[in-house]
């Protein structure tokens, strides 16, 4: 992870396909990724758990398989 970036303190977005129950979603820092073009990602689930910070692009590319996966 970056120095500049914090956990704890920063703003998550849950995924839109969140249930209820939890289901196995993710996260996501938007501002952090349009500030740095690296993008926080963590389990919904844990969110005290790991942090993966990837590129930008890569997270688009994440999405894109998702959605064509209808995941």
């Amino acid at each position: 992870m970056t120095s500049d970036f914090d956990a704890r303190t920063a703003v998550w977005v849950k995924s839109t396909h969140s249930g209820p129950e939890g289901g196995a979603c993710i996260e996501w820092v938007p501002a952090h990724a349009s500030l740095t073009g690296t993008v926080p990602v963590r389990d919904s689930k844990r969110p005290s758990g790991p942090v993966l910070m990837v590129s930008a692009p890569a997270f688009a590319g994440l999405i894109t398989l998702a959605r064509s996966a209808n995941l």
